[in-house]
């Protein structure tokens, strides 16, 4: 890595720590019991809302009704999102006349939005209306990360109730994280994007003359629409100058900001952040990515708050960012050694494929290697998605840093809400294996870890892993899985793993060389995205109504402490072990068989 490099990282990791412990003490005073400025600032508005909805706030539901109460309104979301593609056609705010989107892929998008996953086998700007992409998409960024914070809350009450039958109420905690946290935040990075150069308009498509005309080949095809063939059999084709260039327009930058901030991922353009309209300059990109990790970063703080020890939530972040920095500096190096394939080219060979000065295939040359491959790192350990370079592209070992972070079950920092929550299922095994070395029954944060809680601890921890390792073995065991690969080998199994990997931890970015936007694989991530969300929060929730029902258990010589660099590294290598055990063999028929074969 060049100091640069170096610069780029530490600057960014500065900046997020700075920001964690205002932004963190912030959202403990959204979520607490009693009223305080924060919540008397906007207590008219919502109270507002709850009357309008018939909410009672008094209400507080059991575990089981606010897991049923979360499905329910997330399947209402996921029907509109679905009538929106399926009706656009007749519908306002469509400009450029699209049409329908086909069933399979409405069903993938609307299930993808619902779930914080923002899996996209669609082109934007040519897919999409206005109305779509902001009544359906934007709206759902909201309500989807909205839903992971609420969720998380309502697994930290389980740790701070004693002897309780309720964990909350699902309304007030989507109401308060809609509101006081992703609303104002998303406006206040809306207009920082807008002064960058993200378009935010109604306009219609713009055509613009070219500076330099060009020629494109095109397939010459008869009045049926079927392509004409010469007499060898091949296509028939001929050469069209090409004058003019189409610039899309619409209301991007207000979408983009909860698409980062929401950990949702869902860009306006096909090109995701690599599209100039969507991130414009080298501080536009800055700004996306301290936007990811902000909200889980600082819902670390949030949680030893709200617990009463502020030292548990340095804790988490620490073993956070002890997995994170690490494979940071791994990709953004991989990348600047460039692919390994070429090191025995001439240097005059080597710039011919734009590798002698590091790997710059598939990146934006106003970004760089440095803030690409931290954005890779970033997107990927975030549930988030977003993409800023063509992951394709990248080197085998650079390819595996964002490839097993997602495996690691996006927890290292992780979607809003979800990342957390799911540290929290680890954190659950890591003293149940510490009590077992002492033998003596696990306590965390004043609750016995017993049965129940190792259960659901167990259930979060693996649905994801035994999606993936299922879902793959079906898609290269299928004619219709494989289908779609665009490379053969070591790398075409890389992008399977890839997508279903993605998909199963509801991240949403993709190798993007697989051709996905089919039938067989718009039902195949559907189901990985949705079990992987609902039942992952489901069974967190099922251990909060058991820990609340608990009593206090006040800490005894035999505690472990849960804020200790100890436990930090326990907790770290507990994550690290379940990945490896997991995905060592998948991996090692991708990208680290693509590095050696290199």
């Amino acid at each position: 890595m060049t100091t640069n490099d170096m610069l780029q990282v530490l600057i960014y990791l500065a900046v997020l720590l700075l920001l964690i412990k205002p932004v963190g003490s912030y959202m403990a005073l959204v979520f607490a019991d009693t009223p305080n400025r924060v919540t008397r600032f906007g207590g008219g508005i919502e109270r507002v809302l709850y009357r309008l909805a018939g909410v009672r706030t008094d209400d507080d539901m059991g575990w089981r009704r606010y897991a049923l109460t979360m499905l329910m309104f997330n399947m209402a979301g996921m029907l509109v999102v679905y009538a929106l593609q399926r009706t656009q056609q007749w519908l306002p705010l469509n400009p450029q006349h699209f049409g329908a989107v086909t069933p399979d892929s409405a069903i993938n998008t609307a299930i993808s939005f619902i779930t914080n996953t923002n899996w996209q086998g669609y082109g934007g700007e040519s897919t999409m209306s206005y109305l779509t992409q902001m009544l359906g998409l934007a709206v759902q960024n909201f309500l989807s990360a909205a839903t992971g914070i609420a969720v998380l809350i309502a697994v930290v009450r389980g740790f701070t109730r004693r002897s309780a039958l309720s964990i909350g109420n699902f309304w007030v905690d989507m109401t308060r994280s809609t509101l006081y946290i992703l609303l104002p935040f998303s406006l206040l990075l809306s207009l920082l994007l807008v002064s960058q150069g993200v378009v935010q308009n109604f306009k219609t498509y713009v055509d613009v003359p070219l500076t330099q005309h060009i020629t494109q080949v095109e397939q010459v095809k008869d009045a049926a629409g079927n392509v004409l063939k010469d007499a060898a059999g091949h296509d028939v084709t001929k050469e069209s100058p090409v004058d003019t260039q189409t610039l899309p327009m619409g209301p991007a930058a207000s979408q983009i900001a909860i698409k980062q901030l929401g950990t949702n991922g869902g860009g306006f353009f096909n090109a995701n952040s690599a599209h100039p309209y969507e991130n414009p300059t080298p501080f536009s990109n800055f700004l996306e990515m301290l936007a990811i990790f902000l909200i889980p970063g600082a819902l670390c703080y949030t949680f030893g708050s709200m617990v009463g020890d502020k030292r548990q939530g340095w804790a988490i972040l620490a073993t956070m960012l002890l997995i994170f920095v690490p494979l940071a500096i791994g990709a953004v190096a991989a990348e600047q050694a460039g692919n390994p394939a070429l090191h025995g080219l001439s240097i005059d060979q080597q710039a011919s494929t734009l590798q002698a000065g590091g790997n710059m295939e598939g990146k934006e040359t106003r970004f760089g290697i440095a803030a690409s491959g931290l954005f890779t790192a970033i997107t990927t350990a975030a549930s988030c998605g977003a993409v800023n370079n063509m992951h394709d592209s990248l080197t085998p070992l650079g390819g595996l840093v964002p490839m097993w972070l997602i495996q690691l079950g996006e927890v290292i920092f992780g979607g809003v809400g979800s990342g957390l929550y799911g540290m929290l299922a680890f954190a659950v095994v890591a003293v149940f294996i510490a009590g077992l070395m002492v033998g003596r029954t696990p306590e965390y944060l004043g609750k016995k870890i017993e049965a129940h809680e190792m259960k659901m601890a167990s259930l979060a921890v693996l649905v994801p892993c035994a999606l993936v390792v299922v879902c793959t073995a079906i898609a290269v065991m299928t004619p219709a899985g494989v289908a779609g690969v665009a490379n053969p080998g070591a790398h075409g199994f890389s992008e399977i793993l890839y997508a279903v990997s993605s998909a199963s931890n509801n991240n949403g970015s993709a190798f993007g060389g697989l051709s996905a936007n089919t039938p067989f694989w718009n039902v195949l991530l559907s189901v990985c995205m949705f079990f992987s969300r609902f039942l992952l929060a489901i069974a967190m929730l099922a251990m909060a109504g058991s820990l609340a029902a608990k009593r206090h258990v006040p800490p005894s010589a035999g505690t472990l402490p849960t804020h200790t660099p100890l436990f930090v590294t326990l907790l770290a290598c507990v994550v690290i072990v379940v990945g490896a055990l997991t995905f060592l063999p998948a991996l090692a028929l991708g990208p680290i068989a693509e590095f050696l074969g290199g």
